[in-house]
């Protein structure tokens, strides 16, 4: 059984990044199968309770405010039409449901205490929640814990030295430190990145070492293409090569082998053999769903098409049990 590692060298993770690729896929394929469950596929679906109008300057995203992209800025959905879109997405074969909101920072507030009642009811379906809702203090955490969460996304997106090219509304050690408070709360951490941004094989070399030398690696761990959309800084960059991400896919899950590395944005424009390479190279998450927050995505049902053609088959949710609950009620 491949060991689990915290202290991997940069020179390490770029030979095994630069090894031939056939090598790579078979590398990474062989230590994927030594998980057991290695034909299951989580599926998550994920919507935007809160869109557009967002404070922050990612270079990337169509939600920021300053760029003039044709989103429209919506208010917090009712949460009864948040509970009507997880019974949806159950039935669709989801068993994760995903929360995004154009945020900086979570504000202790109404649109907050919503949150909390979204999370709670979802929960109570037999969804694993996630929500993606910017910087979080521990306290926060710790609220969203309570409420029944289970997972929280928050992506580092490219290395600590490309960081401030993409971004300079924010800082890594904020992103860091938000993963920190997740932790304290005893909620899975989800946390990766996207290719195509114009950063280098060694922006993506570092940015799996920032992840997988963290003291636990994340539970899940998104690769996403770049979907350039029009009125952003990133509008006009090319299309990531789909060999581009089985590497970054391979590489993922050699150095965190435990972690379940999620085949994210840019599946719209993957054929099914090509997205077939990704689950061979260790992919086993997909976002399923017409939409991820703005941007287009396969449907439920071409998905689950070509699950069945691939032999793979949807993950149960709680497949690891329940989220871990305060730690006074864990050791009472």
């Amino acid at each position: 059984m491949t060991e689990v590692r915290h202290n991997w060298t940069t020179e390490e993770i770029s030979e095994i990044y630069y090894s031939p690729l056939l090598d790579l896929i078979y590398r990474s394929a062989t230590i994927h199968r030594e998980n057991k469950d290695y034909s299951e596929v989580q599926i998550s679906s994920l919507i935007s309770i809160k869109t557009g109008g967002c404070p922050e300057d990612c270079a990337y995203c169509p939600q920021a405010a300053r760029y003039n992209t044709g989103v429209d800025v919506h208010a917090m959905m009712p949460k009864e039409e948040v509970l009507e879109a997880a019974a949806k997405a159950k039935a669709g074969g989801a068993s994760r449901l995903c929360m995004g909101a154009a945020w900086r920072e979570v504000r202790d507030n109404r649109d907050f205490d919503k949150v909390l009642e979204m999370v709670t009811g979802v929960n109570a379906m037999g969804m694993e929640v996630c929500c993606t809702l910017g910087m979080l203090t521990e306290n926060q955490a710790q609220r969203l814990a309570d409420a029944g969460l289970y997972a929280y996304n928050h992506n580092l997106d490219t290395s600590e030295d490309d960081y401030k090219r993409i971004i300079t509304t924010r800082t890594y050690d904020d992103r860091l430190n938000t993963l920190d408070n997740v932790r304290k709360a005893h909620i899975s951490v989800c946390s990766g990145g996207i290719i195509g941004l114009g950063e280098t094989n060694e922006d993506r070399i570092s940015m799996l070492k920032t992840l997988s030398t963290m003291p636990q690696h994340p539970e899940s761990v998104p690769i996403n293409a770049l979907v350039p959309v029009k009125g952003t800084p990133l509008a006009d960059q090319p299309r990531v090569s789909v060999w581009d991400m089985v590497r970054m896919i391979a590489t993922a899950k050699i150095v965190m082998p435990k972690s379940v590395i999620r085949l994210s944005a840019g599946r719209t424009e993957m054929t099914t053999v090509e997205q077939a390479f990704c689950f061979m190279a260790g992919a086993n998450s997909i976002f399923a769903g017409e939409k991820l927050l703005t941007t287009p995505n396969p449907s439920f049902s071409d998905d689950m098409a070509m699950l069945e053609l691939l032999g793979l088959k949807p993950r149960e949710a709680f497949k690891n049990g329940r989220p871990k609950q305060k730690v006074e009620e864990i050791e009472a």
